[in-house]
């Protein structure tokens, strides 16, 4: 068992004070969103507030648009990371909330707002009581986690974990009920592989198809066939998805389209199976076109590798929160197919992302991630910003 220290130990009341002003900046943050790759405002309020809270080093631009604060604890030791994502989603905001989105078409409809909101709460707590810590800790506020190649990777070769030994994240999840805990070792979220198909047929009109290369036919067997990577490719025991999301051919109802375009995703956990799904997705889809005629072109895009939380981390974020919401609220994680960016921090240094329950729909907050109707209970950000405290104090006093 991990020793734990005493301001740990005050941490949920500490908390519980900065509740107000934890709930009023994630509502400031709601109602002024910015997209990946152009957050300016949310990134700046973040360094200021840092500075106001008396960090010994504030970097802001790091890797494009994030935010590092340093904060130096009044005894020396190891040095911890904690990061938080503050981007936003291209959707309309449809709730009726005082604090709705008032940036048409765009809002925070993943939780971004909150993950910055209750990580500025516990920067403000920590650097009161900085005296009490024994190391260093790294605070990393993060742009654009929702759009590929994401932030993570360019904050990395930005220096922003030089020197950090350790990594913890947290994700506000609205399909958890809000109390409970989700944290797992080893890979828990996938490699997210995007890719687009592009079909060369031979148009004509569709009373004489002898004399035409069907683009439609050729991509509808294309997407039957790709299926067969999961259903006798890949081990029955390993996971892999592949899914067609777009399928765009042909203008009118008595002509053959001439060209098809098709785009999707590739899922998949190991690096292993990640390869072997781009090559025989190649295989597939330029073998299936030949044989009917046809020509096509696969781009694969590789996107976020898989979320690889390391065990001994995992389980210092799992005793952590043992102590903030008791055993029969910490649930041992379900790897899911979903994607983060967080991959790339912990291909640098060892660490470990939890999921924090923030479903309720008492308080309307029932809705899933991307959804226009998205909202979280706010208390979840206590909840969050309590475990990723405790863990980070734990992991430099032990």
């Amino acid at each position: 068992m991990c020793k734990m220290s005493t301001l740990a130990a005050r941490l949920g009341a500490l908390l519980q004070e900065q509740e107000q002003q934890i709930v009023e900046w994630r509502r400031h943050f709601h109602q002024y969103p910015e997209l990946s790759f152009h957050e300016e405002k949310t990134p700046a309020m973040v360094a200021e507030l840092l500075r106001q809270f008396g960090f010994d080093d504030v970097r802001e631009k790091v890797g494009g648009r994030g935010v590092v604060g340093t904060l130096k604890g009044g005894q020396p030791g190891k040095t911890v990371a904690l990061r938080a994502d503050f981007d936003a989603l291209p959707i309309q905001d449809l709730k009726e909330v005082p604090y709705k989105s008032k940036v048409p078409g765009v809002m925070h409809a993943c939780g971004h707002d909150a993950h910055t909101s209750g990580l500025l709460g516990l920067a403000k707590i920590l650097a009161h009581h900085r005296e009490e810590i024994k190391g260093t800790i790294v605070f990393v506020f993060q742009h654009a986690e929702e759009e590929n190649p994401g932030g993570a990777i360019a904050m990395v070769e930005d220096s922003a974990l030089d020197g950090v030994d350790a990594i913890f994240g947290a994700h506000l999840w609205s399909s958890l009920p809000a109390g409970k805990v989700e944290i797992a070792a080893g890979p828990i979220m996938a490699n997210t592989d995007d890719f687009t198909i592009e079909i060369k047929g031979k148009g004509g009109h569709g009373a004489v198809p002898q004399e035409t290369v069907d683009s439609i036919v050729i991509g509808a067997q294309i997407v039957n066939n790709i299926q067969t990577i999961a259903s006798r490719n890949v081990d029955p025991l390993e996971s892999v998805v592949v899914t067609v999301g777009t399928f765009h051919a042909g203008d009118n109802f008595n002509v053959i389209a001439s060209t098809c375009k098709m785009t999707g995703t590739l899922r998949s956990f190991l690096p292993e199976i990640r390869d072997l799904g781009e090559r025989r997705l190649r295989e597939i889809v330029e073998a299936t076109a030949a044989m009917m005629g046809g020509s096509a072109v696969l781009e694969y895009d590789r996107g976020y590798p898989a979320v690889d939380n390391t065990e001994a981390e995992a389980e210092i974020v799992r005793q952590a929160a043992l102590q903030v919401v008791g055993e029969e609220n910490v649930l041992k994680m379900k790897p899911t197919m979903g994607g983060e960016d967080f991959s790339y921090y912990l291909q640098k240094v060892p660490g470990a992302y939890v999921f924090v329950g923030a479903g309720n729909p008492d308080k309307g907050a029932e809705y899933p991630h991307h959804h226009p109707m998205f909202d979280i209970d706010e208390k979840a950000m206590l909840i969050s910003a309590e475990v990723l405290g405790r863990s980070a104090l734990s992991f430099l006093e032990n």
